[in-house]
């Protein structure tokens, strides 16, 4: 259990000082902890006698405890296929079979990550008509922001999926009004393009970033008003997209049922302007 799920698990039990606590660390996750115990003090206004209660709480033995096992989840998330091959991996049934039913757990544990309250505020803020949206997700990972970007843009507008070049950027930051939506994919091996790109939108555009990202949590994070966690390892050489794209389609298909007549008008329209003229049939 990664540090993130110790600290949730444990939140109905903490005191106020340990929830002030938990707030800073989470914060600026995980960063914020591997900090020396006194910069951490300092920073959440409690002692280092409370961090160790608090790291005793959550049931880790101390505070060096607590660091190495934030160390580790970092290095989980910089992990690459080449370091995720396992060649003796056992297969049960027959290796179709075997992939399907992992993935089928997957998509199973992100219900369980992301509750139906988070889930709805995320489809409300991308439903919202005064806010535009731009998404833009990594290297591989942008395959789910694109499938967001053309669902949405069937049923609703103002809807821009970002160019990957980091040199165009500032002309999409400065369209961006307070309360747009930046909606960022980050899995593990994150970039760092995509938290410069967060941080500048939310803070010298007032922009709200949505992230979706793995258990180990991207640096995004520390910019963004909602973070969805959804499990990617599949226990193979290559991280599995199967939940990211579930969650992804369980949004758009919940935001056009939401308001099923303006998404029915605009996807009407559109596919009228899709079919072809007379002129072009001639």
């Amino acid at each position: 259990m990664i540090i993130r799920e110790r600290i949730e698990k444990a939140a109905d039990t903490l005191t106020i000082r340990e929830r002030k606590l938990a707030a800073t660390i989470l914060s600026d996750y995980p960063f914020s902890g591997l900090n020396p115990i006194h910069e951490l003090a300092r920073h959440s206004e409690v002692s280092a006698p409370s961090i160790s209660r608090f790291v005793t709480k959550i049931g880790l033995e101390g505070y060096q405890e607590f660091q190495r096992e934030l160390i580790s989840e970092l290095k989980q998330g910089l992990r690459s296929p080449l370091d995720l091959h396992a060649p003796d991996r056992p297969v049960e049934g027959g290796f179709l079979k075997d992939f399907i039913a992992k993935s089928t757990s997957q998509m199973a544990m992100a219900a369980d990550a992301i509750t139906e309250e988070q889930f709805l505020q995320i489809c409300m803020l991308l439903t919202d008509p005064k806010r535009r949206i731009y998404v833009l997700g990594g290297r591989i990972s942008d395959t789910i922001a694109k499938h967001l970007t053309f669902h949405l843009r069937l049923i609703r507008k103002d809807v821009t999926h970002l160019p990957t070049d980091p040199e165009i950027w500032p002309d999409y930051l400065m369209r961006m009004r307070q309360g747009d939506i930046l909606y960022l994919v980050d899995f593990r091996r994150y970039e760092k393009r995509l938290e410069r790109l967060a941080c500048s939108a939310a803070r010298n555009r007032n922009a709200r970033i949505l992230l979706m990202t793995d258990k180990w949590i991207s640096p995004v994070a520390k910019h963004a008003h909602e973070v969805l966690p959804v499990p990617i390892d599949s226990g193979t050489l290559w991280d599995t997209y199967s939940a990211a794209l579930a969650v992804t389609e369980a949004i758009v298909t919940q935001i056009a049922e939401h308001d099923w007549d303006k998404a029915r008008a605009r996807m009407e329209a559109w596919e009228k302007l899709r079919q072809p003229s007379k002129d072009d049939l001639t």
